[in-house]
């Protein structure tokens, strides 16, 4: 995200009525509803902790106790509980 000088981009008559509210501080505008990105989405968490969890996931299957998860990823055992859970849900619903 960049800064922009309003004198620049804006109509005057915007400006002016922008300069009612606010004089001399940053003011964020955010993109429309319909243009936003998730969470996650551009800088790759998303994607990162998809891999992680389904690493965790075939880990598990493959015979690694919770507790031996616990210990590697340094997360409580309600949150891999969760995740064993919330990726065997989503793979199963993707492959059937």
């Amino acid at each position: 995200m960049s800064y922009k000088n309003g004198k620049e981009i804006l109509p005057i008559k915007l400006l002016l009525e922008l300069q009612k509210y606010v004089q001399g501080e940053l003011v964020y505008i955010p993109k429309p509803g319909e243009c936003r990105a998730g969470w996650g989405e551009n800088n790759g968490t998303r994607t990162q902790l998809m891999s992680r969890n389904i690493e965790i996931f075939n880990l598990y299957r493959s015979g690694m106790s919770v507790k031996e998860l616990i210990e590697t990823y340094h997360l409580s055992e309600d949150s891999i509980r969760k995740i064993i859970t919330k990726t065997n849900k989503e793979l199963t619903k993707s492959i059937g």
